[in-house]
């Protein structure tokens, strides 16, 4: 009988603290005043950042209406751009999994923008014709600054699922002034993704990467490229104007530097909040956040 009644306690006990810790994943109400501030900083990189604006400002023209008059030659070299930069960044983030280890460490951003500027001041320098070349540099420049602040919010860089999420930050900055944003919020973005990075990621796992990608991964990189190009078109809208030259080249990559490594530090800041707190409660208190900043 003691036994029954000692067994009964233990699991009031544990059905006391089950509930204890279920009650401070479901209101974020109870979370630490340091973890609803980082969610609120996250919904502000994530929401509102704009890279068109950055470069209007810079330039002084709207780059977002100079980029729709890009002609149709300027465009196929874009978009072979595009899917060459983020396929090698991709081979790259695959190729040095588990560099590094996972343990948190400080986040090199000023580096890497320095990095990606001299890499823009080539392409400035020598025009569109650079951009097959110089793409890819920056892309998998900036890929390694995205994965350093990836490990300081606390991911595993050893995990090929880790990789992809890096990769994931490309598709999160492709976001104009008309875009709805039930269609371009940060976790409508998510959605899209979400399927073809699990196949990708399972692929990854168990057979690497290929020089032949497998058609989950080609699905999840062009899903990431219909994004990423629009912010690229972006970019070199403004390398085109007549005063940037190589000077302004180098400017226009560290703004374009700087726009992903803040939208790294948002997604990876909201990743780590879910493995506290679950994403249903993360993405219910983010969306929350997000309305009250858009009033």
């Amino acid at each position: 009988m003691s036994r029954s009644l000692e067994g009964t306690a233990l699991e009031s006990t544990a059905l006391e603290r089950s509930g204890s810790a279920s009650s401070l994943t479901s209101g974020a109400a109870e979370w630490p005043e340091a973890d609803r501030a980082a969610l609120a900083d996250a919904a502000r990189r994530l929401e509102h950042a704009s890279f068109a604006a950055q470069l209007t400002h810079m330039v002084g023209q709207q780059v977002s209406v100079m980029g729709a008059f890009i002609p149709a030659p300027a465009r196929k070299l874009v978009s072979r751009a595009v899917g060459a930069a983020l396929d090698r960044a991709l081979r790259t983030a695959i190729a040095s999994l588990g560099e590094g280890g996972k343990e948190p460490a400080p986040a090199r951003r000023g580096l890497h923008k320095s990095l990606a500027a001299a890499a823009g001041a080539a392409g400035g320098a020598f025009g569109l014709p650079a951009l097959a070349i110089e793409l890819p540099v920056s892309t998998t420049l900036i890929l390694r600054s995205i994965a350093d602040i990836a490990r300081a919010e606390g991911e595993d860089l050893a995990d090929p699922e880790t990789a992809l999420a890096c990769m994931e930050v490309f598709a999160l900055g492709g976001r104009t002034e008309v875009d709805d944003q039930m269609e371009s919020g940060y976790f409508a973005v998510r959605s899209v993704l979400a399927t073809s990075m699990t196949e990708a990621a399972k692929y990854i796992g168990q057979h690497g990467l290929s020089r032949q990608s497998a058609p989950m991964v080609v699905r999840f990189l062009s899903k990431i490229a219909a994004r990423f190009g629009l912010v690229v078109s972006q970019k070199v809208v403004a390398q085109a104007v007549p005063v940037i030259g190589a000077v302004g080249g180098a400017a226009v990559n560290y703004a374009f530097t700087d726009h992903f490594q803040s939208l790294a530090h948002g997604h990876f800041t909201v990743r780590r909040l879910e493995r506290l707190y679950g994403a249903a409660a993360v993405q219910q208190e983010y969306e929350r956040m997000a309305q009250s900043q858009r009033r």
